[in-house]
């Protein structure tokens, strides 16, 4: 089940730590983009979470950044519950809600390291293109951009 995310739950806040950290050790100082529990309370972004039960699956964000513009963050899923389906679960319904409140383009920074070829296959599985920095992000060589038209 997914459902709207609790950035004050103990298990989300575990959950976002772990993304976070590995998320900064698997790429070079200064190019990870993931987003602090502070950084997801802001207006723009919408936080979801997906549930196995009682146990916290994964997590997935959709920030607008613009009328037109969304951009995919947070994205992780828990390991013990990866390779059920939950990543792609989150990104379809992230998808399902940038169309739902009028966006026509969805965008994505995920990391050009080894530990990310996953999450580039799934992005890819969805629809997803390689494209130019989009937003604040400037050229990276540790940084893949991916956009789809929704």
């Amino acid at each position: 089940m997914i459902r709207r995310g609790d950035l004050d739950d103990p298990r989300v806040l575990a959950l976002l730590t772990t993304h976070v950290t590995r998320a900064r050790a698997k790429t070079a100082h200064g190019s990870a983009h993931a987003l602090d529990p502070d950084d997801l309370k802001t207006p723009d972004i919408s936080f979801w979470t997906l549930w196995d039960g009682e146990a916290l699956a994964g997590m997935g964000a959709l920030r607008r950044l613009d009328a037109d513009h969304g951009e995919l963050k947070s994205m992780f899923t828990d390991d013990a519950h990866r390779g059920r389906g939950h990543g792609r679960a989150m990104v379809a319904h992230l998808v399902a809600e940038a169309r739902s409140i009028g966006l026509t383009r969805l965008s994505l920074e995920t990391g050009s390291w080894d530990y990310f070829i996953p999450a580039r296959a799934l992005y890819a599985s969805a629809g997803f293109t390689p494209c130019d920095p989009f937003g604040d992000y400037v050229p990276d060589p540790n940084s893949v951009f991916m956009t789809m038209a929704l």
